[in-house]
């Protein structure tokens, strides 16, 4: 009897050991879980005032950020060239960014000569503009596309057959694969950045038989859509179905291929500036930040071109 009374306090003890080692437990467990909680809640508070610091700073820029910059130049890069100034007005709306195309050759001259603050050119410059002062800034990378009437049977050019079309050595479509017509050779005026890239990039300046040289890629992509037998080189992101898009030594003009180096007809779009960027005004200087940006990489996307890295 005495030995089951004595077992009996003896596992009562043990029981209340053990509540009050769950207690213990519970309570440290309830401890951890607040602290936990707390620092969630401090760590969240503190991004929270990061994130309206980093919020507040950019609206401070963007209010300090005030007056106008002026671009001129490549026809080939209104595309562009109207896109990032929409959206870097959206972003700084006391900046206004006018933007005139008067073709690559025009635009470096009128940089250099103080008339704007950006010559946009598709080609790279000359020894003779950065002798100037000229500052060859790439922005993006154009794939020049050769394109037909919609219903010419010919699919592929090689880079000779290209160039003997140009340099009038080869006058009709039958001599290349397609329907026995003649070719209407169409083409940029004398200054186009995309007639001296492309010129230059078959060796063939000076020497093209145009039938029609044309002020402005949109003018070259209607007389080329609307003429049957017609050729002619425009930039790549202005292709639409209303022309067709020859492939050249079987490679199609794309970025994939551009990258590579496998599609010969490429070019880069400059931002032209009179000395380095770094010497520029502060609105130019903003700029080109936001052109180098992910933002700006967004928008080279977005038209058609290729970035820089």
């Amino acid at each position: 009897m005495k030995k089951n009374i004595q077992k009996s306090i003896a596992v009562l003890g043990a029981a209340v050991l053990a509540i009050g080692a769950v207690g213990c437990s519970s309570s440290a467990e309830e401890t951890t879980a607040a602290a936990t909680e707390a620092a969630a809640e401090t760590e969240a508070a503190a991004q929270t005032e990061a994130a309206a610091e980093e919020a507040a700073g950019e609206e401070e820029a963007s209010a300090e950020l005030s007056g106008s910059i002026t671009l001129a130049g490549s026809t080939s890069m209104e595309k562009f060239a109207n896109a990032l100034a929409e959206t870097f007005m959206a972003k700084y709306p006391d900046v206004t960014v006018q933007a005139e195309f008067t073709g690559s050759s025009a635009g470096v001259e009128a940089v250099l000569a103080g008339q704007c603050d950006i010559g946009d050119s598709s080609r790279n410059l000359t020894e003779d503009e950065i002798a100037a002062g000229a500052v060859e800034n790439i922005v993006a990378i154009d794939g020049i596309a050769v394109v037909t009437d919609p219903a010419n049977e010919a699919s592929d050019l090689t880079r000779q057959q290209l160039i003997d079309i140009y340099t009038g050595t080869v006058t009709n479509w039958s001599e290349v694969g397609g329907a026995d017509m003649p070719i209407v050779v169409v083409g940029r005026e004398a200054g186009s950045g995309t007639r001296g890239a492309f010129e230059e990039i078959l060796e063939i300046e000076d020497a093209c038989q145009y039938a029609s040289e044309l002020d402005s890629t949109g003018a070259v992509m209607a007389r080329v859509a609307s003429t049957p037998g017609a050729i002619g080189y425009v930039s790549l992101d202005v292709i639409d179905d209303t022309v067709k898009l020859l492939t050249l030594e079987g490679v199609e003009a794309n970025e994939e291929n551009i990258k590579s180096g496998d599609y010969f007809l490429s070019r880069p779009f400059v931002m032209a500036t009179k000395g380095e960027i770094s010497e520029q005004n502060e609105l130019v200087q903003a700029l080109f930040d936001f052109v180098y940006s992910e933002e700006g990489n967004e928008i080279v996307k977005s038209v058609g071109l290729i970035t820089v890295e």
